[in-house]
């Protein structure tokens, strides 16, 4: 009986990215806070974008918790409600914005675009 190969990985096509818009490589202090709790996580982004951001944390949160997270953005605070989206034990989270409060979307903006003109 004939048992077909498997072709190696390089030659399958890559995933197409989903993201909205491009992530950049910034390390913003970030609070977490879990729906429902009010105990903080202070925490800081490896990755930012105008649609999420990834943290660094030795117990990752389950994915789909809601959470409220602060950023402090040039030592401003912008409060955002997402979700989480991914997670990689011992490792973190992919936070997805989904609420921005006040003018924290804007503020961000202005942040991402401040970091990108440099």
């Amino acid at each position: 009986m004939h048992v077909p190969q498997q072709q190696p990985s390089a030659s399958l096509p890559a995933r197409p990215d989903r993201r909205q818009y491009p992530r950049y490589t910034v390390q913003v202090q970030i609070e977490v806070r879990q729906e429902g709790n009010d105990i903080p996580m202070r925490l800081e982004t490896t990755d930012l974008s105008r649609s999420g951001c990834y943290v660094q944390i030795l117990i990752p949160l389950a994915v789909s918790i809601r959470i409220r997270a602060t950023l402090w953005l040039d030592g401003y605070p912008a409060v955002i409600r997402g979700t989480v989206v991914t997670r990689h034990p011992q490792f973190g989270n992919g936070i997805m914005f989904q609420e921005f409060e006040a003018d924290a979307e804007q503020r961000l903006g202005r942040y991402l675009d401040a970091i990108t003109a440099e």
